[in-house]
């Protein structure tokens, strides 16, 4: 399952990684990567967590790029 994140560095340069589709699944790290890691891991908790108590799981997110010519 593929989940939109958006990371940003904050005025302290932590990676701060946020999941929109999942409310207050937010996570951080010293560098990208790391912040990548403990996003995943804190998504994956959080799934298992709506799985367990049979709640619904969020759908993935469906994506298309289209390429613009100017």
């Amino acid at each position: 399952m593929k989940y939109r994140i958006f990371i940003e560095q904050d005025e302290n340069g932590i990676y701060v990684a946020e999941c929109p589709t999942l409310p207050g699944c937010i996570s951080q790290g010293n560098s990208r990567q790391e912040a990548l890691a403990n996003i995943k891991d804190a998504m994956e908790g959080y799934l298992f967590s709506l799985q367990k108590h049979n709640e619904a799981v969020p759908p993935p997110i469906t994506e298309e790029y289209l390429e613009v010519v100017l």
